[in-house]
């Protein structure tokens, strides 16, 4: 079983910025890809970035040139570096990774619990 824990969001100005994180532990895992969803008030989960094992990353049209996604393989973190931020980035933002159970050679999908991000104009 994995554990995902998110820290970093909060509330923030138009045009100012947030780092979120996003560390992973519990069973002994080999995570693949890593990603950052979100999800407004009445709207659906959307895809914002992602990156793979070997660093390859993608964007959602609408946050690209804004965020940066990363990772620390060493501490099995992801993180997004939030700037220039709208109204409209107002969400609750979840982690998604994807891998394999080193253990049991099962597939690995596990969700953070959410944090939101409130951004006032």
């Amino acid at each position: 079983q994995v554990q995902l824990v998110e820290s970093g969001g909060g509330l923030v100005q138009a045009g100012g910025s947030l780092r979120l994180s996003c560390a992973a532990s519990g069973s002994t895992f080999s995570i693949n890809t890593m990603d950052w969803y979100r999800q407004a008030p009445g709207k659906q989960r959307e895809l914002v970035a992602g990156i793979s094992s070997g660093g390859s990353t993608n964007y959602a049209d609408s946050v690209r040139g804004r965020f940066t996604i990363s990772r620390d393989n060493t501490k099995n973190t992801v993180y997004l570096q939030m700037n220039s931020l709208k109204p409209d980035d107002t969400a609750v933002y979840f982690c998604n990774v994807r891998g394999v159970v080193t253990t049991s050679l099962t597939n690995l999908s596990a969700w953070g619990q959410g944090t939101l991000v409130t951004v006032s104009s």
